[in-house]
């Protein structure tokens, strides 16, 4: 789902708001690594008869005690199927530049990869299950959808309202279908986690600037909390799974 609208002329106490365009090169980076990852999938299989980029990348917790704590990371970048992979590239698509935009190119991909760490974490910490797949950082994306409407709902007013609501349903219907056999939603609630914690406090805190007709949105958030935010929604994660491998 894209982001509300700024708000708009014809309603009373809002003006229009123009917005600088930005490529959202973030999002079609990550679209297109995990495209190209696929296609090594595809060819290993072909070539091979076995996955090996799955075989060395994927959620695999015995391999993580062993020491191989890539493993945390690089399932984010990996597919099961045509189907895993579609569903997700298109998830990232709704979701990715609009975040993007108001993010920022870096502070987005932070967001991408804490994300993906946390879910892959929380799984790591919860299910023994074998795991791969970008929806881990597809629900952090979710979260912090959520925490951008709520944390900015007085600028973008009722529509905040709506949005907030469609993106609270959405991660509900999609925990509830994670049930299923065969699905890592452990994977996805520390997605979600991880996405949300990072977002409430390093999310944007847009607020109107400029004289009329000449406006522009500004960002609140100071680049230290930014910088305090990611290590600490880092360092929590990598605490969690310190405690997985020393102590459970």
């Amino acid at each position: 789902m894209n982001q509300p609208p700024p708000p708009a002329m014809g309603q009373p106490g809002m003006v229009a708001i123009r917005q600088p365009a930005m490529r959202p090169w973030v999002t079609y980076t990550l679209m297109g690594i995990c495209g190209f990852v696929f296609l090594l999938q595809m060819l290993s299989q072909f070539l091979l008869q076995e996955d090996i980029v799955w075989y060395y990348g994927a959620k695999i917790n015995e391999f993580i005690r062993l020491g191989q704590l890539w493993r945390l990371i690089t399932p984010m970048f990996l597919h099961a199927s045509i189907v895993h992979i579609g569903f997700n590239m298109y998830a990232l698509y709704n979701f990715g530049p609009g975040l993007e935009r108001h993010y920022g190119r870096k502070r987005f991909l932070v967001l991408f990869l804490l994300g993906g760490f946390a879910g892959n974490v929380i799984s790591f910490m919860f299910t023994p299950d074998r795991a791969v797949g970008s929806s881990t950082a597809i629900f952090g994306l979710l979260g912090a959808e959520a925490v951008f409407l709520y944390q900015n709902r007085q600028l973008f007013g009722g529509v905040a309202q709506r949005a907030l609501m469609q993106v609270v349903s959405m991660a509900v219907v999609n925990l509830i279908i994670g049930l299923s056999p065969g699905i890592d939603n452990w994977g996805h609630i520390g997605g979600l986690l991880g996405g949300t914690l990072f977002a409430w406090f390093a999310g944007p805190l847009l607020q109107v600037s400029g004289i009329p007709p000449e406006l522009r949105l500004i960002d609140r958030r100071e680049p230290r909390e930014v910088i305090v935010a990611g290590l600490s929604v880092a360092a929590l994660f990598s605490f969690l799974t310190m405690v997985v491998l020393f102590v459970m």
